[in-house]
């Protein structure tokens, strides 16, 4: 098991970066969550087996249709994670 904390920055809040990232978690048996970010950024938590975990940090580069990713940042998660994937309130 591998947790990410990715900070996903440029074009990603209103363009459905929170419903596409919980829609490819899912669809990878991820855990964790997604929530958008005052400062326009989007934060996510994703959590799973090492190699899918990966892929889904790579897939947030590109992201939903309309969005236009400038940056991924990613660091090792080390608090617990829940056993599904949700999405949050803006933080």
């Amino acid at each position: 098991m591998k947790a990410i904390h990715v900070t996903i920055s440029g074009l990603v809040q209103g363009v459905g970066f929170r419903a596409w990232a919980e829609r490819e978690a899912v669809l990878r048996n991820l855990s964790g969550w997604v929530r958008n970010r005052r400062n326009g950024t989007v934060e996510a938590v994703f959590a799973g087996e090492a190699a899918v975990v990966e892929d889904m940090v790579q897939a947030c580069w590109t992201g939903p249709y309309s969005a236009m990713v400038r940056a991924v940042d990613a660091q090792t998660w080390t608090e617990p994670v829940e056993d599904r994937f949700e999405v949050r309130g803006t933080a």
